[in-house]
């Protein structure tokens, strides 16, 4: 085989090898992305920032392999916010 057959062999292989990720939930539902394989591995977390029309808005994505060269991205729930002080209520009652 000559080096011009497999270069040209090679990007072909390498589409074989890409990665194709689904987003389920938050602003990107539905999106659909191929990871090219010279990328590497997908990330295990993506975060996504809207900052137009208003307030910013932080969706983080949290990756679920699937056997092949597939993942699906899932909106990761939001987090509880704790307080820093006990709230006024518990402290009168307490006392």
């Amino acid at each position: 085989m000559s080096d011009a057959t497999r270069e040209s062999e090679m990007p072909e292989q390498e589409c074989l090898d890409d990665t194709v990720l689904l987003f389920v939930g938050g602003p990107l539902d539905g999106r659909v992305e191929v990871r090219a394989a010279r990328h590497g591995d997908p990330l295990p977390t993506v975060t996504h920032v809207h900052l137009h029309d208003g307030p910013k808005v932080v969706s983080r994505y949290d990756l679920q392999e699937l056997p092949g060269s597939t993942g699906v991205y899932h909106l990761r729930p939001p987090a509880q916010r704790r307080d820093s002080e006990p709230s006024r209520g518990r402290e009168e009652s307490a006392g």
